[in-house]
């Protein structure tokens, strides 16, 4: 990704956010948790400020923390000390350092941070979230945990007898949850109307009905969604979550038929199959934006939308179902900027709730078996110049911990789908910082296949030649992007001998 900075003077902001964690009831069970959240901006420039943020545990006691919140106004970290800080974008999350993790009921812990902003506003975030329970003030109860955490390779309940879905869902009393990008769900139903039942503070989606977009839930809450005056006939409806929340559970407890209607069994499972697995990009990143700067158009998330990224694309183009495994600013061995250097992305590959307190291993089921997986991890680990105090002194060090890393990653892939599946490695052009990272796909590339695994290539999408504009939020691939992307990625699978 290209981030750009912008000066301003900030204004003097002080506030405290109330929070505690308001878990949805058919959550699975965990500690009580609560907390306060006191955030004060201490010193200001032009451009830029510093602030100082205090936490208030009121729940039982952690071990660990990561508090997160999102930006409105285009504040950008450039500078944390006691914690260390990952910003995609609006959204920012700061973990603990080594020595400040426990925290006490009725303790408190605190860090401080430089920024620079935007524009003459600097208003202070809406809401905190620690460990992935926003922060009210109150303590939310605490519930019975089961013996072994629920997986989406169980027997189907509730939800999922009405809707298919490949996504990584994790049953929950009569509903599911769910954190990765484009998770979606699909159903019928025989009447004039529907409702769609959920339970997410964070995150937008959009409904179809028969194949046409009729709503888009911008952070629904609590609610059933209702579609009617339709047709008394059968219908299809789908589900998709727009938006990334590796912090914060989704949650669709399922459809509501209107009276007189009744929900159908749920449509079959498709033959095909694609897996993307990726970053910024992959996920969609801003790609509803058509200006770079989103800080007056509101914000990345709100311009965000899988459901229209070019995975999403190329799969509805080929009839296959898929999984968008992606998480903005991750890399295979660096983050953007050098950030969080304590975990990448293949520390949340193999979760089923991504960074969620009580997420666990992903039990693939056997229904998952994709032909192609298509990865696009490398932006983040060679985009920005290396920092000071980073494991790696140079470029050429980085890259070999990329490919030896990339290669591992490849192996792990192979052991779970077989040696049938086309593995295809994607990379954008990154001239402009270096030649490491497509010199490093290349090498990869090679030493499978010298190794006889024929079924790993890579594609390069050619900026200049694609004509992609990178209007999208922080020079993210736009909507017109997304399209000329999956229309190459579509071009290139029908290269390779898949049989679906």
């Amino acid at each position: 990704m290209r981030l750009r900075s912008r000066s301003t003077f900030a204004l003097l902001t002080t506030g405290t956010i109330v929070a505690g964690a308001v878990l949805s009831t058919a959550l699975a069970a965990h500690a009580a948790a609560g907390c306060t959240v006191t955030y004060k901006v201490t010193s200001q420039w032009p451009g830029g400020f510093g602030a100082g943020v205090v936490v208030t545990n009121l729940g039982d006691p952690l071990t660990g923390w990561r508090l997160t919140w999102s930006f409105t106004a285009g504040q950008t970290i450039n500078q944390l000390w006691n914690g260390t800080v990952t910003q995609s974008g609006a959204s920012v999350t700061v973990a603990n350092a080594t020595w400040n993790g426990s925290i006490g009921t009725g303790a408190t812990t605190s860090f401080g941070f430089n920024a620079s902003n935007s524009g003459a506003s600097n208003p202070v975030p809406a809401a905190f979230f620690l460990n992935g329970a926003a922060c009210t003030g109150s303590v939310a109860p605490t519930t019975s945990t089961p013996a072994t955490p629920p997986t989406s390779s169980g027997p189907a309940t509730g939800v999922l007898d009405q809707v298919s879905t490949p996504s990584r869902a994790r049953p929950a009393g009569a509903g599911v949850q769910f954190t990765w990008p484009g998770t979606y769900f699909e159903g019928r139903f025989r009447g004039t109307g529907v409702g769609f039942v959920l339970n997410d503070a964070n995150n937008d989606y959009v409904i179809e009905v028969d194949g046409a977009i009729v709503g888009t839930l911008v952070t629904p809450g609590q609610t059933t969604y209702w579609v009617k005056g339709l047709a008394d006939r059968d219908h299809t409806v789908r589900l998709a979550k727009r938006t990334e929340s590796p912090w914060a559970v989704g949650e669709f407890d399922g459809l509501v038929a209107a009276n007189g209607g009744v929900i159908l069994a749920k449509p079959a499972a498709r033959s095909r199959q694609i897996e993307f697995i990726g970053d910024s990009w992959t996920a969609g990143y801003g790609d509803m934006s058509t200006t770079r700067d989103c800080g007056s158009n509101g914000g990345v998330t709100r311009n965000t939308n899988a459901d229209v990224s070019f995975g999403a694309l190329t799969a509805k183009g080929l009839n296959a179902d898929y999984q968008i495994n992606a998480w903005s600013g991750l890399g295979m061995v660096r983050n953007y900027n050098g950030t969080n250097p304590d975990y990448n992305f293949r520390t949340y590959y193999d979760t089923d709730l991504q960074a969620l307190y009580n997420s666990a291993t992903w039990q693939v089921p056997s229904t998952w078996r994709p032909r192609a997986v298509v990865i696009g991890l490398g932006i983040n680990d060679f985009s920005t110049a290396l920092n000071s105090g980073e494991k790696w002194a140079t470029i050429d060090e980085l890259a070999a911990d990329y490919r030896t890393a990339y290669l591992a990653f490849i192996g792990q892939l192979r052991a779970r789908y077989g040696s049938d599946t086309f593995i295809v490695l994607t990379y954008p052009d990154l001239s402009y910082q270096t030649t490491a990272f497509a010199t490093s796909i290349q090498q990869i590339v090679k030493t499978r296949n010298d190794a006889g695994d024929s079924h790993v290539s890579s594609l390069y999408y050619d900026d200049t030649a694609l004509g992609l504009d990178h209007l999208g939020c922080d020079w993210h691939p736009s909507q017109h992007d997304h399209q000329i992307i999956a229309g190459a990625l579509t071009q290139y699978l029908s290269t390779l001998p898949l049989t679906w």
